[in-house]
Order: C-alpha cells, then structure tokens, then sequence
C-alpha cells in the first residue's frame, strides 16, 4: 500500500515542473505547472501576481535551445513548447507596444511598460538624439530619486546611473541640470507618463530588431510598430509602411516577403533573408500578430494564415488574443481602486542599470577617466538584457566590443581611443541604426553594411538551466556576418527547388489521371458518376478511337518483350 502512494506520488511529480518568470522589474516569479498547462494559465498566474488587468499589450518570451527566441502560445502546452529540460526561465516583457501610452487606464500598466521602454533605452532599440536622450533620461532620474536636494546629491551624482549603452560627462551634465531646473516637484507616477508621451514620439518606438539580409546582401533589421512595418539599415529607416498597406507576408526557409500595395494601386513586394529558417518563421508570426492586433477592429476577423503555396511547403499560424480596439473598449470598463505600485526604487539591477550605483566619472582624475569608463562598459557586457530580439552594437563604435573570435582583444591604448569622450554620441546605441548627430563615422558604417564584415550581438533572453543548476544569466551570442552573395546562391537553390516541386506536382497529377481513365475504361463499377461520365459522346471517341489503339499497341510490346525474355 505505501509502496503504490509513493509510487503515485513520484507520477504526479513527473507531472509538475518548475517555472522562473523574469520580471520587467528583474525581480524572478517562481511558480509550478502541470504538463498539460497552457500558456494561458501561466499567463494568467503572472497577471494575477502582478495585479495586472489590462494584460493584452504583454507576453512570454523564451529561448529554445537552439538559442531561437519565440513567444509563449496561450493555446498550447507550455512544455510541448519549450524543448528544453526542467527548470524552465522565461521573461515578461511588453509584446504590442500601446499605440497611445498615455491612455492607458490604470497606473500599473504605464509603469511596467514605462519599464520596458526604459530597458529599450539602455539596450539601444530606443533611438534618439542627444536632447531627447538627456530629457529621457532626466524623467528616470525624476521618477526614480525624486526632487534634486543638494544635500543627498552631490555634483556628479547623475554618473552613477547607466541610462544608455555609453554615457559622456557632457551628457550626464545636461541629465543633472535638465533634473535640477525642468522636474521638481513631479511625482514618480508624471514622470513616468511625461517619459512615455516623450518616448511615443520616437521613430523607433515599440521596435523589436529581427536581423535579416537585403537581396543585396546588406545587413537590414525588421520591425514591426503600432504603425506599421519599418525596415532599418545602416543609420536610417530606409522604409515604413503602414498597416493598412500591407497585404500579405510570407516566408519560405530564410525567405521573408512583404507584399505592399500603396495608392495609385502600386504594388510591392520587398524580400529579406533570415540567419535562419527558425528565425524567419519567428519573424513571419511576429508580424501576422502584430497586423492583426493593431489592423482590425475585431478579433472575429482574425483568420488563420498559411505561408505556404502549391510549391512550397509553409505554416499555418492564428493568432489568437484580442485587437487593440477590442483591448482599449475593455480597459474603459475598468472600476476598481488603482493597485499599490511597488517601484523598483534604488535596488540594483541586474541587466538594467539605470539604477545601479557605479563609479563616479566626475570623481576620477581626469587622465584616468577613459580607463575607468573602458572597465565601466566591459562590466556592461555581463548586463544583457532578456527583453527582445537581437539589438546589434553600432558599426561606428563596434571596434570598442572586439567578437571574441577574432584574434583576440583591442590593445587598450586603441578602446581608449575609441570611447573616447569627443568620438561619443548618445544616440550611438545596439542597434547600427542610430538617429545620430552628424559624424564622419557614419561614412565607416555604410562602408561596413555595404560589404565588410559586421559582427552581430544577439541579447538573449534566458536558458533553461539543467536540472541540480541554477539558470545561466543572458549572455551575449555573437556572429559574424557573412560577405555578399550569399542571398544570391540561395535564390538559385530556391529557383531549381521550385522547378523540381513543380515536376513531381504535375507528375502526380499525370499519374492520378491515368489512375482514373483505367478505372473508367477498364473497371465494371457501374457508379452514376463514372456512367455519366462513360455516356458523353466525347468519351466514347476518346475510347474507341485513341485509347483501344494504345492498349492494343502497348499488350503487343508487351507480348513480344515477354517472348523475348522467354527465348533467352
């Protein structure tokens, strides 16, 4: 008896598997689930921790161990998805950026999106100029500290908060006194909302960078807005293209299509190449999700969509939550007393160091400066984010963050050369698409996008640990780039798949209606269908006139291949 408990008992267990969520906030939720639990529930468990009602704009994302980041499906078993071994970590993050932040109802979502959008700063998906950049930056502070006092902040005191990838003391003078003279007296709750309506106004606001290759081989960037579709390569948004312009996408292996029709009934079909087939079906469901969620006006109008075609072999995806029309008319309805918020305050951070103490540039002689913000940005490297997908270092700045895999590191005099306080600007960001001021670097990085080697840094977004282990920390995945070429060799390769496809298609078909004319000619079912069929005058011609004839001449070869093979 207490054998087949215990034996019980070990079956449920095998059963349960234990969940880590990594918060916006870095704090960890730590829950467990069942094997047939669906993404919904852990969703749900989530909202219901974090008192959150207006739950549309968020997800789950997580990291399979082929290093491919997806976005946990509600619909779907939360083990089937993962592919990785107990425990499982995975990360809350923002996934529809709201078109509008400041009409969100409650304080609890501006906040964690204003969260969000503050990680984007520091990782460089959220790019601006040196005045926004000071004046963002100045809300954190704002919100984060409160007033400036003279007495708990001495000169210098904005140097111990990483807002961006790389600071300069120019920068950080402008953060102080943007904060001492412009934000007194604001609440961390208005701070927060004047950083969202600031950050909302951005070109790359709400942007999620997928890596691709135009059919140049140039390295580009897909994003999907609550606008619309931005491409972004080099130093500028080379295209954007508004929702209601996009007519269908589409990927076949690493081949991304993007059918635009725009007025005057101009047709367009822009093609990029993924690093892989994984990735490309990652961007193709991104952007079915986000079409739908910011295009329609009712979630009844979503419909499941196929990338495939009679040629090629695709996926179906539906998408499965509400639209934002929807979302907002819900939020209106909500009564309740606003939640308690718990800010993050001065706690440190792991991979958001806006509000970690650091050392204080100001405070460091002046010729060691640049050596201390050189150790500064190598303990940056061990920050990564867990938030979104593959924010690249700027090209005009990349030679600061030598990859590894090749020959080693810089010697210092050349990072110190490099980071140096006149060659920084604060645009300068992870992603190679800064809106920066003018600069002769600009030049190197459109030489680099057009043909030299680039060095991509993807941030990731968590590892399932293995059993016994803690959870690895996001670390960095580099790549190199590969030169031109490449997207020409894999068009031909599509082109002879596609012809070969097309050959066994009509050989089945071929095949199939030989099928049916020898059981029409031959067979004795007497079916109304085949009787019909048998009736019509044109059928009688064909059969007496062409088919009997070939019968005949085919039993006679037959016959005499068969007398040959008997002689012999």
């Amino acid at each position: 008896m207490l054998s087949r408990w215990m034996s019980g008992s070990s079956r449920n267990l095998e059963r349960e598997y234990n969940c880590t969520v990594r918060l916006l906030d870095d704090s960890e939720y730590t829950c467990t689930i069942q094997r047939d639990a669906k993404g919904q529930y852990l969703f749900d468990l989530l909202c219901h921790h974090l008192n959150l009602l207006e739950k549309d704009y968020f997800g789950i994302r997580f990291v399979d161990p082929d290093k491919q980041r997806h976005w946990l499906e509600f619909t779907k078993s939360v083990v089937k998805q993962m592919r990785a071994q107990p425990p499982f970590t995975m990360c809350f993050r923002v996934k529809f950026y709201p078109t509008d932040p400041a009409a969100l109802k409650e304080e609890i979502t501006r906040y964690l999106v204003f969260l969000q959008i503050k990680r984007d700063l520091y990782h460089g998906r959220l790019l601006c100029k040196t005045s926004d950049a000071a004046l963002l930056a100045a809300y954190i502070l704002q919100a984060e500290i409160g007033d400036y006092d003279p007495g708990k902040h001495p000169e210098g005191y904005s140097s111990k908060f990483q807002f961006f990838p790389k600071h300069s003391e120019k920068l950080e003078r402008k953060i102080a006194e943007i904060h001492k003279s412009e934000l007194s007296g604001q609440t961390p709750a208005t701070s927060e909302l004047n950083f969202l309506r600031k950050a909302q106004t951005l070109e790359t606001y709400g942007v999620d960078p997928h890596p691709c290759k135009d059919v140049s081989g140039n390295a580009a960037f897909l994003a999907f807005t609550p606008f619309g579709f931005v491409v972004l390569q080099g130093n500028k948004r080379v295209h954007f293209i508004k929702w209601n312009e996009v007519t269908k996408m589409k990927f076949e292996g690493k081949t991304f299509y993007l059918y635009v029709s725009q007025k005057e009934e101009k047709k367009i079909v822009l093609t990029y190449f993924a690093p892989t087939p994984e990735a490309c079906k990652h961007l193709w469901k991104c952007g079915i999700e986000n079409q739908a969620f910011y295009k329609l006006e009712k979630s009844s109008q979503v419909r499941t969509v196929s990338s495939s075609n009679l040629f090629f072999k695709g996926s179906r995806f539906r998408y499965s939550g509400r639209v934002a029309k929807e979302v907002m008319e819900s939020s209106a309805k909500i009564k309740r007393e606003p939640p308690e918020i718990h800010r993050a305050g001065l706690v440190p951070s792991r991979s958001c160091p806006s509000i970690t103490h650091g050392p204080r540039l100001s405070s460091v002689p002046r010729t060691r400066r640049r050596a201390v913000h050189i150790s500064i940005m190598e303990g940056l490297e061990s920050l990564r984010d867990s938030a979104h997908s593959t924010p690249v270092r700027s090209a005009s700045h990349g030679d600061a963050f030598v990859p590894h895999g090749r020959g080693g590191r810089a010697d210092s005099s050349e990072r110190v050369a490099i980071i140096a306080d006149e060659s920084y600007s604060p645009a300068d960001s992870v992603l190679p698409t800064p809106v920066a001021e003018h600069s002769l670097e600009l030049l190197l990085l459109s030489r680099q996008l057009n043909g030299a080697p680039c060095s991509i840094e993807e941030e990731k977004e968590s590892e399932a640990g293995t059993p016994g282990t803690e959870p690895e920390e996001p670390r960095e995945l580099r790549a190199l780039c590969p030169g031109g070429g490449g997207p020409r060799a894999e068009q031909v390769n599509k082109f002879v798949l596609s012809v070969l496809r097309l050959l066994l298609v009509t050989v089945g078909l071929l095949f199939v209606l030989l099928l049916l004319l020898i059981v029409l000619t031959e067979s004795d079912l007497d079916t109304a269908f085949f009787r019909d069929i048998r009736q019509t005058p044109e059928f009688e011609q064909f059969h007496y006139q062409y088919f009997c004839p070939l019968r005949r001449w085919f039993a006679c070869k037959l016959r005499a291949v068969v007398a040959l093979l008997t002689d012999t």
